[in-house]
């Protein structure tokens, strides 16, 4: 485990700095992470593990304000760690950053807590988005898991209540298409893609938009329906039968 110090006064005084420790049993991609977030200018690596007890052991420590971890670490795996964090440094918000974005990594992480969810084929951009989201008190889902996370919901929506599942489903797709009524014709194709899950740059792909120009539209859509994130807006798209 190492310390970096000082660091966190580089981008000198009354600018917020995000105190983070990257978890990780690979050099490379510490090295490689580390990189990423020090470019931000207002993100300090203040420590690295190399493993899930290392990153519990760092967190108690250093004062951190995020946790970047890894799911397969030995010692102790990225999963048992966060769930670790909750009693050990309970300020500290965990973010996951794997390779392996299967369902139940996803929502075994989400229901420990996690700030987020990111495979490490993100963009270096989105990783630094996802950091300074945990550090705000928000969470920061890859499209991956917020589909996964969605899906979740929606099956989890269909096992209670008293009415039949057509009738819920009408209902759903009823209340939903009333919320999108406010949208654009443009939000709406942009909100569909959001259903299937598509990351920005992927739906600016797909509609041969600028990612810039739909991460306006995306946080104009959160607004105009009231959405806190992502994962309730593909949700909205779902029920409205967008981007199934």
């Amino acid at each position: 485990m190492t310390l970096s110090v000082g660091e966190a006064d580089r981008t000198g005084a009354g600018v917020r700095v995000i105190r983070v420790i990257v978890a990780d049993d690979e050099p490379l991609i510490r090295a490689g992470i580390r990189m990423i977030l020090t470019s931000a200018g207002d993100i300090s690596v203040v420590a690295e593990a190399g493993n899930g007890r290392e990153a519990v052991e760092a967190a108690r420590g250093h004062g951190a304000d995020v946790v970047l971890l890894d799911i397969q670490m030995p010692v102790m795996d990225g999963l048992t760690a966060l769930a670790e964090l909750r009693s050990a440094a309970p300020s500290v918000r965990a973010l996951i950053l794997t390779t392996f974005g299967e369902r139940e990594n996803v929502l075994r992480a989400m229901g420990e807590g996690s700030a987020g969810f990111l495979l490490k084929d993100s963009a270096p951009d989105e990783l630094i988005r996802a950091v300074r989201a945990a550090a705000d008190g928000h969470a920061y889902m890859s499209p991956v898991a917020t589909r996964h996370v969605a899906d979740s919901l929606v099956a989890r929506a269909g096992d209670v209540g008293g009415e039949s599942a057509a009738t819920r489903t009408a209902r759903r797709a009823q209340e939903a298409a009333q919320r999108l009524s406010v949208l654009t014709e443009r939000e709406m194709e942009v909100l569909s893609l959001l259903g299937e899950g598509l990351s920005n740059a992927d739906a600016g792909e797909r509609i041969h938009m600028s990612e810039a120009t739909v991460k306006t539209y995306v946080s104009r859509i959160l607004a105009k329906l009231g959405c806190e994130n992502r994962v309730q807006a593909a949700l909205l798209a779902r029920d409205a039968g967008l981007g199934s």
